[in-house]
């Protein structure tokens, strides 16, 4: 799931999503491109996760958080007795891979920058949802300072995330 506001004023997002897309088993799907009205299509997407074997959320980091989209799509899919709950097993033992961007240096996510806590800290809200839904959460692919990252830095993140991706399995029973 690609999660971005406006993906095409995105420098970030953008070139990252581009650089997996094309690889055989992943399946890009822009969220706001697909949900311009936020009414999300929940049978829709719980049939895709149920076809992939890794769940990627690609997304800058907003507000301490995930995009609103995002927030919307998690919202209406990861439903009781689908996600979690009696009968709510559809994504036990999946993987969840986070690849997130941020606009602010790696430094100042720590007890005495900027933002007073580290990524994992501010991260634990995703890791009690991918605990809750039964997910193997990876190891995040972050992107810090973002709107500081040169063409070629950008360039060798994107191979990077396409080695992660390149690397695990994406469609279930393959």
């Amino acid at each position: 799931m690609v999660a971005h506001p406006d993906l095409k004023t995105s420098r970030i997002t953008a070139q990252l999503s581009a650089a997996v897309k094309d690889l055989e088993h992943v399946t890009v799907h822009e969220l706001s491109a697909a949900y311009p009205d936020r009414r999300v299509d929940a049978i829709r997407e719980q049939e895709l996760l149920r076809q992939h074997d890794t769940i990627v959320l690609q997304f800058p980091w907003h507000w301490y958080s995930v995009p609103g989209v995002l927030k919307e799509w998690m919202d209406q899919v990861l439903t009781y007795g689908f996600a979690y709950g009696a009968g709510g097993d559809a994504l036990q033992g999946k993987r969840l891979q986070l690849v997130i961007s941020t606009g602010a240096p790696e430094s100042s996510y720590t007890p005495s920058g900027h933002n007073r806590f580290t990524m994992a800290e501010l991260l634990r809200p995703l890791e009690v949802t991918a605990h809750l839904c039964g997910l193997d959460l990876a190891e995040p692919l972050i992107l810090h300072s973002a709107y500081r990252v040169t063409p070629d830095e950008l360039a060798a993140h994107a191979v990077r995330y396409r080695e992660l991706i390149s690397d695990v399995p994406a469609y279930a029973g393959h």
